[in-house]
């Protein structure tokens, strides 16, 4: 299969493009958020070592989606309308903006809990329903679902194509699933950015195997992410708040619904499965046995921590995990080629 050189170039120009808006809008947010005291709400139950983090300035997450828009709207520009890219565009948009909402409730109620729980879901819901309508007559995917290790294409040995009674719930099922994921990985100094980042250049990648310009779309995030990550590391000057991890989890879970690539987020998006499975095992075990913990502390990245790691070590570890199964992942869609 030959490259799409055109669509490499612009590939790497959005990633460059996202690096340096992200960077130069940074130093312009971060103050800003100080003035207005858009400060972090911590949790009284979470690990004592992070109320010294109590008044960071969040919301970071409106620099990552000003710098990913601004890069794939100038990429597309040069390269050409993409449908799929747009759609993404929408979803993580969309979710941004529960993200804001929940963000600004904390901070104004001075409190670490936002929208109620069924307010956001059915936010997320509506969004995720007509994202999901949208990408089965306007993705290239359409219903159908790659199995991984069978191959996508023309090469495909084997894959689901659904009709869209099925597709949807599936839909559904994945954003919500990975978006709430996506959240709860944003719990340590740039872990959330970090494992992501890894997450959208194997998006990245995937895309340009197969001359999609999702490509621009995944290598923009990827670059706002790294340049995100230069303020969010430990010790953060900034968290990205539920605006950035919405938004991220939005962009992972349209991507790979856009590309048909749904169970891929299994393996690429480990990190936030077993997040979410960790939280899921907590309360069902909490409730089951009166009131003990299977875990020190959930999701199972406190665990770590308060079994004696530092963020960093913590951090470190997922993201290399991450990268791994993003080079495995890769091999399930290249080994038919």
């Amino acid at each position: 299969m030959m490259m799409d050189h055109r669509l490499f170039i612009f590939t790497i120009a959005a990633l460059f493009i996202a690096f340096i808006m992200t960077s130069l809008l940074a130093p312009w947010f971060i103050p800003m958020l100080h003035r207005l005291k858009f400060g972090q709400e911590v949790r009284d139950d979470g690990p004592k070592a992070h109320l010294k983090k109590q008044g960071t300035p969040t919301m970071g997450g409106l620099f990552i989606v000003l710098g990913m828009a601004m890069a794939i709207a100038v990429s597309l520009l040069g390269y050409g309308f993409d449908s799929e890219a747009l759609l993404v565009l929408f979803i993580s948009f969309a979710f941004g903006v529960i993200g804001f909402l929940d963000d600004f409730i904390k901070i104004k109620r001075h409190h670490s809990e936002g929208l109620k729980p069924l307010q956001k879901l059915i936010l997320q819901l509506a969004v995720t329903l007509v994202f999901g309508w949208f990408a089965f007559s306007h993705s290239s995917a359409g219903g159908r679902v790659w199995i991984p290790f069978m191959g996508m294409g023309e090469n495909a040995v084997f894959s689901l194509d659904l009709p869209i009674y099925l597709y949807l719930p599936l839909v559904v099922l994945t954003v919500l699933g990975t978006d709430n994921g996506v959240n709860f990985t944003d719990g340590l100094d740039g872990l959330c950015g970090s494992v992501t980042a890894v997450v959208a250049a194997f998006f990245a990648a995937a895309a340009l195997i197969f001359g999609s310009g999702m490509s621009i779309a995944a290598a923009s995030v990827c670059g706002a992410l790294l340049a995100f990550l230069l303020y969010n590391v430990y010790p953060a000057k900034v968290f990205m708040g539920d605006t950035g991890s919405l938004a991220l989890g939005g962009f992972v879970a349209g991507a790979a619904v856009v590309m048909g690539m749904e169970l891929y987020i299994i393996i690429v998006g480990f990190i936030y499965l077993i997040e979410v499975v960790s939280v899921i095992i907590q309360v069902l075990y909490f409730k089951r046995t009166g009131g003990k913990r299977f875990f020190r502390m959930a999701p199972i990245h406190h665990h770590f921590e308060l079994s004696g790691n530092s963020e960093t070590r913590i951090v470190a570890a997922f993201t290399i995990v991450t990268l791994l199964l993003g080079l495995f992942a890769l091999l399930g869609i290249v080994i038919y080629i």
